[in-house]
């Protein structure tokens, strides 16, 4: 059996001859494709306005600066995800509050949030973990009350549902950011993209990832059609058009990737129910996932030998991975005074967890070949 990665991306030959149209067309980036691609991105999730970008991480820092972060805030957010969370609010010179998780759902716990408040905070950042959507009703109520936006971390969750409205949808939340790095549900090899309802932030969504230059609603007086004018210290965040193009040909594709994770996620919980070796992630109440990953959980008595499980699947030909380490487990965070035991729930959580191959183009005997050798190597460890 050749080795399995953890994920993979599945690119068509039509996949291929859209974005070739694209490198022979005029325009092969700031031209129209990537306004198509918005709007399909919008449609898909039943936002008014998405906005695209180079990363995932061009997103969320995008996102926190729309809605208004600079130094001296501060957000709240998990520390159970990848480092461009909270970095995200670093670079506008903002602290991340790092708040514990729900240790069945690795998503950050609700009833923990109100602790973090302080008369610094403007929003919460929540991660919808492995695809599966966070409690965000609760969530909403929380920040209502205490006047606090929401920005999800929608970068594992293109396509998952939470009770009647879409992730992405921005029903309860102030913007959402996606991811459409290779290992997510569609790619555009790297890039990203910010849905909302709000035209405002929208707009400045739009002048933050061309450098802070504005063509219209300017300033100052125009002396003359050639006139732009920098109104904001913006980045360079531009995705482009055979980029674009190549999420347009994704897109049409990802009922049919969600619904492929689906299927391999329920054959996973039939194997894995009641595994004397490990537990499988509780899936969110009302919620539906799109199971960008599909962690499992050692039972506490195998932690001590994690490592030794990690190298030996691997050395079966398993791509696992851990996700995540805790980002204020990193030295650059820990140098910010953050330290280890702030979290209980999550540095536990992060003992436990391997990411196993999840993704849809897993054949059936990689499949059965995944839950064998799993089995075998823990039961032998």
């Amino acid at each position: 059996m050749k080795f399995i990665p953890y994920a993979h991306q599945d690119i068509s030959k039509e996949d291929i001859k859209e974005v070739v149209k694209v490198l022979k067309s005029d325009f092969i980036t700031q031209g129209p494709k990537i306004e198509e691609f918005e709007k399909k991105l919008a449609d898909f999730t039943g936002a008014k306005y998405a906005v695209a970008f180079n990363s995932g991480t061009a997103a969320l820092h995008a996102a926190y600066f729309a809605y208004g972060l600079k130094g001296k805030d501060e957000f709240i957010t998990s520390p159970m995800t990848f480092a461009a969370t909270s970095n995200a609010g670093l670079y506008l010179g903002a602290k991340p509050v790092f708040c514990d998780i729900q240790p069945e759902t690795g998503n950050i716990d609700p009833n923990l949030i109100k602790k973090c408040i302080t008369k610094k905070t403007r929003f919460v950042a929540p991660i919808h973990y492995g695809g599966n959507p966070v409690d965000l009703e609760a969530i909403s109520k929380i920040a209502k009350k205490h006047n606090l936006g929401i920005i999800e971390d929608a970068c594992h969750a293109l396509g998952a549902r939470y009770k009647n409205s879409k992730i992405g949808d921005c029903e309860y939340s102030d913007m959402a950011a996606f991811s459409f790095h290779p290992v997510k549900h569609i790619t555009t090899g790297e890039g990203g993209a910010v849905t909302t309802n709000n035209k405002n932030y929208y707009e400045k969504l739009l002048i933050f990832r061309t450098h802070g230059i504005a063509k219209e609603k300017l300033l100052n007086t125009s002396p003359g059609e050639w006139y732009c004018e920098m109104q904001y210290l913006g980045y360079n965040y531009r995705i482009t058009d055979f980029q674009a193009a190549l999420g347009l040909s994704q897109i049409k594709r990802l009922p049919e990737f969600i619904k492929k994770r689906r299927e391999i996620a329920k054959i996973y919980n039939k194997e894995f129910k009641d595994n004397q070796y490990f537990e499988s992630q509780v899936q969110t109440k009302d919620a539906k996932s799109a199971y960008h990953l599909y962690p499992i959980l050692l039972k506490d008595v195998l932690i001590k030998k994690k490592s030794q499980i990690f190298s030996t699947l691997r050395a079966n030909g398993l791509g696992i991975q851990v996700h995540y380490i805790p980002v204020y487990f990193h030295p650059y965070y820990r140098q910010l005074g953050y330290e280890i035991g702030l979290c209980p729930e999550a540095e536990r959580f992060y003992k436990r967890e391997i990411s196993i191959p999840m993704f849809p183009t897993l054949k059936d005997r990689e499949i059965r070949y995944v839950i064998n050798t799993l089995n075998e190597v823990i039961s032998h460890i």
